[in-house]
């Protein structure tokens, strides 16, 4: 693709008349590739007024100010192979930022009574919650609890928002989860309630009757930009964006149909307004995710850099094909109509897009919050129903030993979790079987029921022998 100009998809609806209809809080890579698609091509078909004002609430103030300095517009790039799409994204129409407009700036913006939508894409950790209710310990909630009316989190913003709009007389909002999380507009939902709880039940109980919380399923393959990918970028378009992004031409948005008011138009965009997510969620959580962190742990020990490089090694593409049709689909309830083999195989074809450079090291971010939705709870199903899970062993113990911080040829591994301090402490106190059972009393990831299952410590510890003791790709072969 290099130094080849490509031809560009421009906005072709009117800008001027958009109004701030929609609030997009951690707009980061995935929400431009992503929702802000989706809502720009629901503009293209509508012509409508639906207007997108987008925040990020710690860093990224400098991003967003270049943003501003391009008038909101943005180039997705969506990639396969050696082709490459190109798309002008013109739906937003204000960015804001605390430290930078002020701490009123963002909870008046949810104040605004034209508003009518909020999206989310804040991580798991946004969400400061242990054990299902509002962390309360969590140092960030309690500095918001005790000055309300200066929020840091993103949920002091929503609520500290949302009593503005109760005192305004407004109507209550549709505030859309877009996490990886499954259940995630319930966990939201928990999450604001108890907030506004604390600070006084009258504001829970208008919250509760006059806003929803649906959950939705989002899928698009999003590799963190990188200088070669601003490169590629500025060679197809001509001239650089510094604002712009990359990602697979692939695109999924699952969304419980449950909203407060108005609801935006995106089904013209091909999303799908559900009765129930859950089904759509779990298959992705296990089919996609877990597949992606068995190839992340285990192709990084193997001094595999890309998803894509995986998927050249025949025997990891054929393991990563293996693992979803035969451990991670027979846990699932299939939505009807999906074909879950087809399903598997366009998997296998999206991990194969050389064009994105999804690193390992990148996938492999978070284990301690991923681990238990996409391997652990397919693996509880294993050992109720007695069925194997081999390759799912191989990718829970490849974790154990990706924490470890080298590869398999000595290689460094970056450790990037908000558990590393006490993983870092027991890697420092112990190897082999002792480590395993040391890992397993980590009891935020893995329960307190695992720890105490025979069988599974046993699988894992034989897993984490094997490949202590071979090659990655033998280790695979079983």
């Amino acid at each position: 693709m290099t130094g080849t100009k490509h031809s560009l998809e421009t906005v072709d609806y009117d800008r001027t008349k958009l109004r701030i209809r929609l609030l997009h809080i951690g707009f980061g890579a995935f929400a431009k590739a992503h929702v802000l698609v989706f809502h720009d091509e629901m503009l293209r078909q509508t012509k409508s007024d639906w207007g997108v004002a987008v925040t990020r609430l710690n860093s990224g103030a400098d991003d967003l100010t270049r943003l501003d300095e391009a008038d909101g517009i943005y180039t997705v790039g969506e990639m396969s192979g050696d082709d490459l799409s190109l798309r002008q994204v013109g739906a937003i129409c204000a960015t804001v930022h605390p430290k930078r407009d002020g701490i009123d700036a963002l909870p008046d913006r949810i104040a605004d009574p034209d508003l009518a939508v909020i999206t989310l894409t804040i991580t798991e950790k946004g969400y400061c919650l242990k054990d299902g209710k509002l962390d309360e310990d969590n140092a960030g909630i309690r500095q918001d609890l005790a000055t309300p009316e200066a929020p840091s989190t993103a949920i002091g913003v929503l609520v500290e928002g949302l009593r503005r709009r109760q005192a305004a007389g407004l109507a209550g909002l549709t505030i859309l989860s877009c996490d990886n999380l499954p259940a995630n507009g319930e966990l939201c939902r928990r999450a604001v309630l108890d907030f506004a709880a604390r600070l006084t039940p009258v504001l829970a109980a208008w919250i509760e009757t006059n806003c929803t919380f649906p959950c939705s399923m989002v899928d698009r393959i999003t590799p963190a930009m990188t200088d070669s990918s601003f490169e590629t970028l500025e060679n197809a378009l001509g001239h650089k964006d510094r604002n712009g992004i990359l990602c697979e031409t692939f695109r999924q948005w699952v969304i419980e149909d449950r909203f407060a008011g108005a609801r935006p138009d995106w089904h013209l965009a091909s999303a799908e307004f559900v009765d129930d997510v859950a089904p759509f969620e779990e298959m992705k959580l296990r089919m996609l995710n877990g597949s992606h962190s068995f190839l992340a742990y285990l192709g990084a020990l193997a001094g595999k850099e890309t998803i894509a490089g995986c998927m050249a090694d025949p025997v990891f593409r054929q393991a990563a094909l293996d693992l979803m049709l035969s451990e991670q689909a027979p846990t699932l309830t299939v939505p009807d109509g999906v074909d879950i083999k087809a399903y598997a195989e366009a998997l296998i074809a999206r991990f194969e897009n050389t064009a994105l450079h999804h690193k390992t090291t990148q996938i492999a971010s978070d284990g301690s919050q991923k681990l238990p939705q996409r391997l652990l709870a397919p693996i509880r199903q294993h050992l109720k129903d007695g069925s194997p899970w081999t390759l799912s062993a191989l990718a829970v113990a490849g974790w154990m030993f990706y924490c470890r911080g080298v590869s398999k040829s000595g290689s460094s591994l970056p450790l990037n979790d908000p558990m590393s301090s006490r993983i870092e402490a027991i890697v420092q106190e112990t190897d082999g079987a002792d480590y395993v059972d040391k890992m397993l009393s980590l009891s935020e990831i893995f329960g307190d029921d695992l720890s105490r299952s025979e069988p599974f410590t046993s699988a894992l510890k034989s897993a984490y022998q094997r490949l202590q003791s071979t090659d990655v790709t033998l280790a695979l072969k079983g």
